[in-house]
């Protein structure tokens, strides 16, 4: 595995096949690595993106569901009775 000047890993297709298990750590850890073919650049693996959101974010917007909200709607249900 190489570092770049930007905290970067970088590795070779057989090398991340090989080390899976370590790159993934590093990754887990904050790290990105980039993996090459040849000279070429093929993938990036970076850490995932957290999916906890903030509570109470839209708090100051209000939300208004109507009283029919689910109501049939007259259409639609004639379309499942046409013949």
């Amino acid at each position: 595995m190489t570092k770049s000047d930007q905290s970067v890993t970088i590795v070779g297709v057989h090398e991340a096949k090989t080390h899976l298990s370590r790159i993934l750590r590093l990754v887990e850890s904050g790290g990105e690595v980039h993996i090459t073919r040849g000279s070429e650049p093929i993938a990036r693996i970076v850490p995932m993106e957290s999916a906890v959101r903030e509570i109470g974010f839209a708090a100051d917007r209000s939300v208004v569901i109507p009283d029919d909200f689910d109501d049939p709607d007259p259409e639609l249900v004639e379309s499942f009775y046409a013949e």
